[in-house]
């Protein structure tokens, strides 16, 4: 009986490996207006691209356990979520107190290391933030914030 249970089990592994969510696979150049109107130096800019922009814009790098279902829908999720919350590919489209509200909500979360989400740097390491890091980018959003035309 337990054989049986898992050779049905198996299959349907198997067979779900054929399906998968869809991808997030826009352009990168998506994030160029909001590089553009934000300015961040080449560091804050290298932080935004390893730590930010795979779950908070139009353009994921896949990580190759992706290919894997269940854990594909489980990173469509996040990234579904994270773009729900911000999506820097959309920055264009927000109006100026959005702007300055995200920018708010995301020194909040960089300063209280709740972003990058521990689940995200547990398989990027690069994107472990330093003391240092997190100061550059919150000072970057901070005198993003002060421009910002209310």
């Amino acid at each position: 009986m337990l054989k049986k249970i898992l050779l049905v089990l198996l299959v349907i592994f198997v067979v779900a490996q054929f399906f998968g969510p869809e991808k997030n696979q826009g352009d990168i150049q998506s994030v160029e207006p909001f590089l553009n109107e934000t300015k961040p130096n080449a560091e804050v800019t290298a932080i935004l691209k390893e730590t930010c922009f795979d779950c908070h814009s139009s353009f994921t790098r896949y990580p190759w356990y992706d290919k894997i279902t269940p854990v594909n829908y489980w990173l469509a999720e996040h990234v579904e979520d994270g773009k729900k919350h911000l999506d820097f590919s959309q920055w264009s489209t927000y109006e100026a107190k959005k702007k300055d509200h995200k920018l708010e909500e995301l020194i909040e979360m960089v300063e209280e290391k709740e972003m990058p989400l521990p689940s995200y740097t547990w398989t990027h390491k690069e994107a472990n933030l330093s003391d240092d890091q997190i100061e550059a980018v919150i000072s970057w959003a901070k005198n993003v914030r002060s421009n910002i035309q209310l």
